[in-house]
Parts: C-alpha cells; structure tokens; sequence
C-alpha cells in the first residue's frame, strides 16, 4: 500500500503560528506538484467547520485543506476537544459527539482513541504523497506526555521529521526553544530536525548571532526567520490570537467607518465569522470584554458560544446585557446581529431539559426578539446554500448548533435556506426586523459572500445618511494562501525542508 511522506509542525507553544507554517507548507507542496493533505489527530478549538460528510472538525484543518484545494474530511482531524467549562469538553470522534467529559475522564479514554487516530492517519497516507502534521500546545508538556497522541508519540508512529515553531514577537523565544528541547527525551530531541522563528519584526541581520547560539547549542538548523505580517488573511486557530486585536480598528483610509464591536464571549466560537468583515475599508472591528470597551458602536454582534447559556449569564453579570439592550432601544441608529448562540440570546427564553449546557433547565434570554429556544440532544451539522429574504442575494454557510430556535409575530425570517448538504430544500433560518438593525440567524460564514456583506454594511451606511459603497470582490482566501506561500519561500530554507521529508 502506498505511504505518504510525512512532516511535523511542533510549537513551544500555543498561538505560535503552527496552523499558519502548516498551511502555508501545505500550498508550496500543492504548487510543487504534489498530491498534499493537512493531519492534526487532535484539537482542542472552539473553531470549526462542518466537512460535506456532516462531520465536525477543527476550522484551521479545514483551512489547510483549502491551502491544499481539497475537501476537508474527519479523518483530517479525528478528535476535537470544544471546552464547555474549565473543566469539562465536548468530546468529538471523527466528525461525532461522544458526551461531555471531565479531563480524567478523557484521559481513560485515550488508549481507545490511539487506533482511531492511527486509522485515520492511514486512509490519508494511502491518498496522498506528503503528509503535514500539526502538533497541539507543546511536545514538553511534563503532566501530557504520557498519554500523548499528537505530538511526538504521533511523530513516532509518521516517522516524520519534526520542526519546531517559536514565536519571537512573544519574547524570549531563544529560552523557550532550548527549553522545550532540555525537556523532551534524548530519542525526542532527536527527532527535532529543524527550527523555524516565526512572527519577526525588523532588521534581521540583527538576529544572526543569537541564531549561530541557538544553533550551537542545540545543534539543530534554523530553517527559517518568517517575518509578521498583517496584509495576510488566514483564518486563526483560537481565541488567543483574539487577545491582539481586541481594541484593533481596519486598516482602510475612509474617514466614515463603521464601529463594529463584537462581543467577546468567554466561550467565543467560531470568530473566523468575521475576518472577511475586519478587512473592509469602512470597517473597524473591535472584540470587546466589558461595559467600558463596548462604547457607542454601529453594530453590535452577539458571537457563536459553545456554552450560551454559561455566556448568557456573563453578558448579564458583567452589565453587558443591560448595556447592549439599553444601546439597542435607545438609538435607532445602532445595529444587533446574533449569530448562533448569540441569536438564541436574543430571545425570550433558553430551555435545556437535557442540561447540554449547565444544570439550569432553563434561563432567561434578553428579552430583544420574540423568539424561544430549546436545546435537543442531537446537534445539527449540515453545509448550507441561502437567499436573503429581502434582497434575494446568496449567501453559503454551515450550521453547528443543539439549538431550535421558533417565533410567533410579524417578524420576517432572515434567509430561506435552498440547498443543505448538497440537497435543494426550502426552510427558514432566523429572523430580521423590517428596518434590518435587529437580525439573528444560525449560518456561519455568511459574511464570506461579498455581495451580501457590502450589502449589509452599505444598509447601516445609509441609515447614517453616508454614501454606499460599490462592491470589491476582494476576499478570496485562495489567493491568501498564494501569498503566503510566497512569504515562507521567502524565508525558510526549503531546499532543506525537502531533503528533510524525504520526496
């Protein structure tokens, strides 16, 4: 049976750009003719992405199999850990929930999951020529090691050489690499075969004699010095990369933008929703935390939530529901957007009689919209084609929630949905008011589309008295992967990368 060659990608860290090297790799190998896939066997993330067999995996797997113009699968990412509390995770199995546990009780199970992973890893490897594998956290996790599938003891089973990811920007990258080295094994270390510094900002002739250290004291290659960028759109594995732009703006010129503050849940998900938003040039886009940073916006949008009912109580114990709702009813010049959990908050009511989410049966919603929600035991994943109700413009997305959500009144729903999972149907998804500024829907990704987006934003421009603006089909994450690409051919020795992969 065919093997496919392998490569890992370990961190000293979490949010030291693995994902970002992963995929990047992932298209120089696809421009270089070979037949390449993303495996990362497991993934603890509250991104995700619904892959055409209606399977769940991690959205920066997804995203790396769009580096490498293939469709995501479940065995691309056969565990995904979604934390639903600080000590306790939805547990999902190539593509499919199997409960909610505990980390102990996780741990038990891992010895059953090891020849899951390794199944996975073997239907890819039969399809494929090269492999690029992506670490989780760090390999010289003392407490993790020993149950470890998906660092080193799944570099092992690859026979892949790893290299290892720090992040500069964060400090004291040197101390970390030669850290994490000094804790791995003498049989670990040496699988470590190359050293990529990523995130570097300024003269990098500056960095040559703290690299000839870095080298002579561990006696590993430094592939490569990948410099910061800002001028690339990938999207970001988790929350963590949410901390640097939490009071961020766009970067656009325009003198009349519109203040979008996104609510920054404590178990925010899949934010990725909003990349193609932060790039406009009449957008600046916020995260925000509390009452003092949420301001006067524009728009305000309630996020995805792997927890709603958890995120519910924070938006009201933190003042934020009081906040938003008196911004809302106040001006008729603000905006609300619920997406997901955030459209389930805008409602009168949660009801949770199979407690998914919390021990409370039920719980009180904002009280904004007249809409009710209970939360059913199976979870919805489906890919999805929709029309705006009131424009008719299309938009493509993908539902992952428990939530059913119904309404009674003159609302108007927000999108009829023509096509799931690749079958034309006709259904209703959320709901708009007739002036727009109150919506809630369960798409993610609907603000991908350019014409709906433009659209959406030209709506709250002109309730301002501002002037539309035409449309620029200028999201087109296929060429981000181009460019970026072309930045780590830049800067990694890749004629070294290769003879380390062995193709």
């Amino acid at each position: 049976m065919k093997k496919a060659k392998a490569i890992q990608i370990c961190g000293t860290g979490s949010g030291v750009g693995k994902s970002v090297i992963v995929a990047g790799l992932c298209r120089i190998f696809l421009q270089d003719g070979f037949k390449v896939c993303p495996f990362k066997a497991q993934n603890m993330a509250l991104n995700s992405f619904v892959t055409r067999e209606r399977g769940e995996i991690g959205r920066a797997q997804a995203g790396q199999a769009a580096a490498c113009r293939i469709e995501p699968s479940v065995d691309m990412n056969p565990i995904l850990i979604k934390p639903t509390s600080d000590i306790g995770s939805q547990i999902i199995v190539r593509g499919k929930s199997i409960g909610n546990m505990k980390a102990a009780e996780y741990i038990k199970n891992k010895k059953n999951l090891r020849s899951v992973v390794r199944r996975s890893f073997a239907r890819l490897s039969s399809a494929h020529d090269i492999i690029v594998i992506e670490g989780a956290g760090s390999p010289a996790e003392i407490n993790l090691k020993k149950h470890d599938l998906v660092n080193m003891k799944m570099a092992r089973h690859a026979r892949a050489p790893v290299i290892l990811v720090g992040d500069i920007d964060k400090g004291g990258v040197f101390a970390w690499i030669v850290g994490t080295l000094e804790l791995l094994t003498k049989e670990e270390r040496k699988m470590i075969k190359g050293i990529i510094i990523n995130k570097f900002r300024g003269d990098k002739s500056l960095l040559s004699p703290a690299i000839k250290f870095l080298e002579k004291r561990t006696g590993i290659k430094v592939l490569g010095v990948v410099p910061y960028f800002k001028d690339i759109t990938i999207p970001e594995e988790d929350s963590v990369s949410l901390d640097e732009r939490t009071q961020s703006g766009g970067c656009g010129m325009i003198k009349k933008r519109i203040d979008v503050a996104v609510i920054k849940l404590p178990h925010i998900s899949n934010f990725t929703d909003f990349d193609a938003l932060e790039i406009e040039e009449d957008v600046a886009l916020r995260y925000v935390k509390n009452t003092e940073e949420l301001k006067n916006p524009d728009l305000i949008i309630l996020p995805g939530t792997k927890n709603t009912i958890s995120d519910l109580k924070y938006l009201k114990t933190s003042g934020l529901a009081e906040r938003i709702i008196s911004r809302v009813s106040s001006n008729s010049l603000v905006f609300l957007l619920g997406i997901c959990g955030g459209y389930q908050m805008l409602g009168r009511k949660i009801s949770d009689k199979y407690y998914l989410e919390s021990n409370d049966g039920q719980i009180k919603g904002l009280g904004i919209a007249p809409i009710s929600t209970r939360l059913a035991k199976d979870k919805i994943l489906s890919r999805v084609r929709a029309r705006e109700v009131s424009s008719g413009t299309e938009i493509s997305g993908y539902e992952i929630h428990h939530g059913l959500s119904g309404y009674k009144g003159r609302l108007k729903p927000f999108f009829e949905i023509i096509e799931r999972d690749g079958k034309k149907t006709s259904d209703f998804d959320g709901l708009r008011t007739d002036d727009g500024r109150i919506s809630g829907t369960y798409i993610h990704g609907l603000f991908d589309t350019d014409a709906f987006r433009r659209d959406y934003l030209n709506m709250i421009r002109q309730s301002k008295g501002w002037q539309p603006l035409p449309q620029k089909i200028h999201f087109d994450p296929d060429k981000e992967f181009d460019k970026l690409a072309d930045l780590l051919r830049r800067n990694i020795d890749m004629k070294s990368l290769y003879e380390l992969t062995g193709v």
